[in-house]
C-alpha cells in the first residue's frame, strides 16, 4: 500500500501572509513547510508558538496548533507546551528583537534546560514591525530611526550564546538558500533537545544595510566542497563550535558561515525528570489517592 504523498502546500493555512514583499521571512515559512512535509509530521501533531514581530506572525501561516503570544515570551509558552506534552513537535518562530532582547532571559534558560524544541529565530537586525529601530542584532555604527548617529553598542551573538548557554544543537541558515535552510530545520526537528536555528532573514523595508546581495557575498556552508572554507568542521567540538559562532566578528563581517555548528546529544528536561517518565502530563491520570498523597505532605 503506497504511503500518501505530503507536500508543503498541506501545510498552508490559507490565511493571506502580509509581509512586504521579498522580505526574508516568506523563505523561512517555505522551508519549515517543506521540512515538515520530509518528517511527515501530522498538522494535528505541531504547535507553533510566537511572540510579537513581523516574524512572529508565522503560526497564523502554517496549518497546525499554534499561539500568537506576548513580546518575548514565546519560548516561556512554548515551554508550558512542551511539558504538558511532550509528544508534539513544539517550534518556536520569532525574531532577534523578541528572542535576543526581552526574551533573551527565557531562552537561555530553555537551552540550559534542554527542553524539546525547535526554536526558529529569523534575524533581520532591525526591530521590523515598529519601523526600522536597532536591534540585539543590529551591527554597530549602523543608522537607524533609533540610533541617528549609528549604534554603540556590541550586538548580541546569538550562536555564542546558546552553545554555552547549553543549547544541544545550535544551527545557523540563510532565507536566500531554501534548500539549505529546509535540511538545518529537518535536522533541528529530529534533534531530541533544544535546538535553535538562527535564521539571517534580511528586511527588505527597513535594514538597508543586511542585503539578499550583501549577504550572498559572505555566507558559506560549513563542510561544503564548493565553499572558500576548506576546514572540515567538527559539530561535535565545543570549542570548534564557538570559532565558528564567532567568525563572522573576527573577519569584520567578511565570511558569515551557514549550517550546523553545534550537535551534541545529552539527556533531555522531559527524560530526567520522573514525573514524566510515565508519559506526557495530558495522557496521565491523576486519581483521588494521587491528591491525598500529595496532600499529606503538608499535613
Amino acid at each position: 500500500m503506497s504511503q500518501v504523498v505530503i507536500t508543503d502546500k498541506d501545510y498552508q493555512s490559507g490565511t493571506d501572509i502580509t509581509w512586504c514583499p521579498g522580505c526574508g521571512d516568506f523563505g523561512v515559512l517555505k522551508s519549515l513547510q517543506r521540512a515538515l512535509a520530509v518528517l511527515r509530521v501530522p498538522s494535528h501533531q505541531i504547535y507553533c508558538v510566537s511572540g510579537i514581530g513581523c516574524s512572529s506572525n508565522l503560526p497564523h501561516f502554517l496549518k497546525s496548533y499554534g499561539v500568537h503570544s506576548l513580546h518575548g515570551r514565546a519560548v516561556a509558552v512554548a515551554t508550558g507546551a512542551a511539558l504538558a506534552n511532550h509528544a508534539m513537535k513544539v517550534v518556536i518562530t520569532g525574531g532577534d528583537g523578541d528572542g535576543y532582547g526581552i526574551g533573551v532571559g527565557h531562552f537561555i534558560h530553555a537551552a540550559r534546560r534542554n527542553v524539546s524544541m525547535t526554536y526558529i529565530a529569523m534575524n533581520n537586525q532591525i526591530y521590523g514591525l515598529t519601523t526600522g529601530q536597532a536591534s540585539p542584532t543590529s551591527e554597530m555604527e549602523m543608522v537607524t530611526k533609533s540610533t541617528p548617529g549609528g549604534v554603540i553598542e556590541s550586538p548580541v551573538n546569538p550562536l555564542a550564546l546558546a552553545i554555552s548557554a547549553g543549547a544541544s544543537f545550535v544551527a545557523r541558515g540563510f532565507s536566500g538558500d531554501i534548500g539549505f535552510l529546509e535540511s538545518l530545520m529537518s535536522e533541528a526537528m529530529k534533534h531530541r533537545g533544544f535546538a535553535l536555528v538562527d535564521v539571517l532573514s534580511p528586511c527588505v523595508t527597513f535594514n538597508k544595510l543586511n542585503t539578499y546581495p550583501w549577504f550572498k557575498k559572505r555566507v558559506y556552508r560549513l563542510n561544503d566542497p564548493e565553499s572558500p572554507d576548506k576546514t572540515k568542521h567538527d559539530a561535535k567540538d565545543t570549542g570548534a563550535a564557538l570559532l565558528k559562532a564567532i567568525e563572522w566578528e573576527q573577519t569584520k563581517g567578511e565570511k558569515i558561515p551557514t549550517g550546523i555548528f553545534y550537535q551534541n546529544p545529552r539527556p533531555t528536561y522531559e527524560e530526567l525528570e520522573h514525573v514524566l517518565l510515565d508519559g506526557p502530563l495530558v495522557d496521565q491520570q491523576i486519581g483521588l489517592k494521587d491528591t491525598q498523597k500529595i496532600m499529606e505532605q503538608f499535613y
